[in-house]
């Protein structure tokens, strides 16, 4: 059962002190059942209304747990059959968008500077989803940021004698640097394959790329 803010509709004496127009904090109750939650919301409803405080209907409702989210979580059912946290679907292209913001191609950033604007945003969030259950997607995410930021290098070498110059000179073999550069203005399928031979994780790693995983 997940119950939505509640409003104070108008100020309730305690004693001597007065409680101001505000909000109380959103919640989840956890039960066996839909009946059980029924009953349960019922009584918090009585109870709500004893204190004069207005439930949120449109984010109130009595469904089961893995239907709904919570601070940015969901849940989730495991191979094992036991439920695990794992991050809200809004949540997770909120993050994809805001990376898509930091590492556009378009933006004219170097690597270092990219790197940079990421370490201010990434770490804080992964702090905030470290009880997600979910090492796989946070090992996708770090891939797929890896991806964009070797599409924002080639894009920036342009040329297809660039990238080639550039990529013989990390360390790639002739096969690999030809391919790319024969390629030059397919900046995202380059990305891939050939190219993380060439700007391996080590190498965003000295960036100081940040991690999720």
């Amino acid at each position: 059962m997940s119950l939505g803010r509640a409003v104070h509709q108008k100020p309730v004496q305690a004693g001597r002190i007065a409680r101001r127009r505000g909000e109380a904090e959103s919640c989840n109750v956890y039960v066996r059942s839909r009946k059980a939650g029924e009953r349960v919301l019922a009584s918090l409803r009585r109870l709500y209304d004893r204190l004069h405080l207005k439930v949120n209907e449109a984010k109130t409702a009595v469904a089961p747990a893995l239907n709904r989210k919570f601070l940015g979580y969901a849940f989730w059912y495991g191979q094992d059959g036991q439920v695990k946290r794992k991050v809200a679907g809004k949540a997770m292209e909120t993050f994809r968008q805001r990376i898509r913001e930091l590492t556009r191609r378009s933006g004219g950033r170097s690597l270092p500077e990219i790197a940079e604007r990421l370490r201010a945003y990434v770490p804080g969030w992964n702090a905030y989803f470290h009880l997600a259950q979910t090492p796989g997607v946070f090992r996708g995410l770090d891939e797929w940021i890896r991806h964009r930021l070797r599409a924002v290098q080639l894009k920036h070498w342009r040329r297809g004698t660039t990238m080639y110059r550039e990529l013989k000179a990390m360390g790639a073999s002739e096969n690999d640097a030809r391919a790319v550069a024969a390629n030059s203005r397919r900046w995202w399928r380059n990305s891939r394959l050939r190219l993380n031979r060439a700007i391996p994780i080590a190498y965003f790693d000295r960036l100081g790329v940040p991690r999720l995983s």
